[in-house]
C-alpha cells in the first residue's frame, strides 16, 4: 500500500496556485521570442519577472484574504497592480533615472 502524501497547507497550496499562473504568465514572452527578433530575454530576465510576479500574486492573494468589502478588494486589487506595473517599468527602461 503506497504512503499518502500529506496534505498541503493552505499556504502551500496557495503558492503552487501562485506559482503556476506566473509561470504561465511567462510564456507569453517566451512564446513571443520564438515569433519575433523584437523580445530578447534572458534567463536573469525570466528569474526577475517571475520573482515579480510571484511575489505580487502572493501578495494580492493574501491581501484579499484580509480585507471585506468590494471597495477594499478593488483597492487592494489596484494597489498591487500599480506597484508590479511601477517595478517593472523601472526594471524595463530605468522609470526614475
Amino acid at each position: 500500500m503506497p504512503a499518502s502524501l500529506p496534505t498541503p497547507t493552505p499556504l502551500a497550496a496557495t503558492a503552487r496556485r501562485v506559482a503556476g499562473r506566473s509561470l504561465a504568465l511567462l510564456l507569453v514572452p517566451a512564446l513571443a521570442m520564438t515569433l519575433t527578433e523584437a523580445v530578447r530575454w534572458g534567463p536573469g530576465d525570466f528569474v526577475a519577472a517571475g520573482l515579480l510576479l510571484f511575489g505580487a500574486g502572493m501578495l494580492h492573494t493574501l491581501a484579499l484574504s484580509r480585507v471585506r468589502g468590494r471597495a477594499a478588494r478593488v483597492t487592494v486589487t489596484l494597489a498591487v497592480l500599480l506597484g508590479l506595473l511601477t517595478v517593472w517599468a523601472e526594471l524595463a527602461v530605468g522609470l526614475f533615472d
